[in-house]
């Protein structure tokens, strides 16, 4: 009887083993690859600051590489629509998936596959991409699995960078180059660096939802003039007078929200230039900060992403047509002309025209998105910053967020009140017609 139950435990034992064997298989293989995509996407973004790449580039870029993710992960996700549901043109793409594919270790590996090959110093994700493979391979995927993952990531990829270089993009160059029109209320190139205007033509770039750049063009600026008694002398007085007024979380607010991708200080005869991420960046990672908390699929997770990332493309068409329309000219020069010679705003005048405000615009067509998504009273910690020492900053919903973007840009003296009011309404159109666009392919939200 001893002998017999010795025997019996024995087997329970090693069914036991083999049971702890396979559950610790199971989980290896299976590795929570929904928190990969944060990294993944911020790798992006930081070879974007290396390169200095300006705001309406950097969202361009953001959205061919999260489209082609997209791609991936719609062809087994049935809730996850293919690109080609909402946007417009967009091609046709051929899939040849092996067996072994994993479509999660695919998605991930085609955002840096189209960051390599886009970006500038696209190389740089080499690096990356390797030290993924050597994390799935750790983490107990064949290496059939891997190698036909990247299969399928760089035949999507390839076809997606094709696509875009249908856009205009590649054109840019060939335009007649910039010159400031010579007229006292016209933008000028401004202090300390004086850089000629940043991406005059890209309204010519195709839009990813709009039916063109001029679809939401804004009211027409307060009209320049310089008559103490106009409206236009008020709204340079207000900025001139508020930074005297500044309280130290109205400074914080405008530092925060900075987002300058090449700032240059000065001191004496040597200038040092300081690197941040774009203000499309910011809204890419407090993307990833609500997927995160929201605890979505790895396959919402990529196409809130890839969603968020060409409204922002949009926003900056449609907010670029509009600067170089009006072509208004920046406080700085305005204050510097009529009050202080020796003034200076908060924080560094960006080269190109004022209005309108595309911080204005691109935070308020993002938050649009994402509260359609994800909800109005939806708070998180907004921890995008902490890479430029500035402490986390909390919000109750991606509303407030955007429109704490928005009047930031009074805050740091680089733009007029009307600019900011005008872009949010241009951002909240954008986002408001991109929405319809998804309530028509009834898309659900999360």
């Amino acid at each position: 009887m001893v002998s017999r139950m010795r025997k019996i435990g024995k087997y329970v034992l090693l069914f036991l083993c083999l049971f702890l064997h396979q559950l610790s298989i199971a989980t290896v293989v299976k590795p929570a690859l929904d928190s990969y995509i944060q990294p993944v996407v911020m790798s992006t973004t930081m070879v974007m600051i290396h390169d200095v790449v300006n705001p309406p580039a950097a969202a361009r870029f953001y959205s061919y590489m999260l489209l082609s993710a997209q791609v991936i992960v719609s062809q087994e996700e049935k809730e996850i629509p293919s690109p080609a549901v909402l946007l417009k043109n967009f091609p046709k793409i051929s899939i040849s998936k092996g067996p072994n594919a994993q479509i999660k270790l695919a998605a991930l590996y085609s955002i840096l596959e189209s960051g390599r090959l886009l970006l500038p110093s696209g190389f740089q994700l080499e690096a990356d991409q390797k030290k993924l493979v050597v994390k799935w391979k750790k983490a107990g995927f064949s290496a059939k699995e891997i190698q036909e993952s990247i299969e399928l990531a760089t035949q999507v990829s390839n076809q997606i960078v094709a696509w875009a270089k249908t856009d205009g993009y590649f054109t840019l160059s060939t335009l007649h180059r910039y010159r400031p029109l010579k007229d006292r209320g016209f933008w000028y190139p401004t202090p300390p660096a004086y850089m000629e205007a940043v991406e005059p033509h890209w309204s010519t770039i195709k839009p990813m939802f709009l039916d063109s750049a001029s679809q939401f063009k804004p009211h027409p600026p307060v009209t320049y003039h310089e008559d103490p008694s106009s409206e236009f002398y008020q709204l340079a007085k207000d900025v001139f007078e508020i930074k005297n007024k500044l309280s130290p979380e109205q400074k914080l607010i405008a530092a925060f929200w900075d987002c300058n991708p090449f700032a240059i200080n000065t001191s004496g005869h040597m200038s040092i230039g300081f690197k941040k991420m774009s203000p499309g960046g910011h809204w890419m990672n407090i993307t990833g900060i609500a997927c995160r908390k929201k605890q979505l699929s790895f396959e919402k997770t990529i196409f809130l992403h890839a969603l968020v990332a060409t409204t922002l493309m949009d926003a900056f068409i449609s907010c670029w047509d509009e600067k170089f329309r009006s072509n208004r000219i920046r406080p700085e020069t305005v204050i510097q002309r009529l009050f202080d010679i020796h003034w200076q705003p908060l924080l560094q005048t960006p080269p190109f025209p004022e209005y309108t405000s595309g911080h204005s615009v691109i935070s308020t067509a993002a938050a649009e998105i994402l509260t359609h998504f994800l909800g109005d009273s939806f708070s998180y910690m907004d921890d995008s910053e902490i890479y430029f020492d500035l402490k986390p900053r909390s919000f109750s919903s991606f509303r407030q967020a955007a429109n704490e973007a928005a009047i930031s840009r009074l805050y740091g003296g680089i733009h007029y009140l009307d600019a900011i009011e005008q872009g949010q309404v241009q951002g909240r159109n954008i986002g408001n017609f991109i929405i319809e666009k998804i309530k028509t392919a009834q898309i659900k939200t999360f």
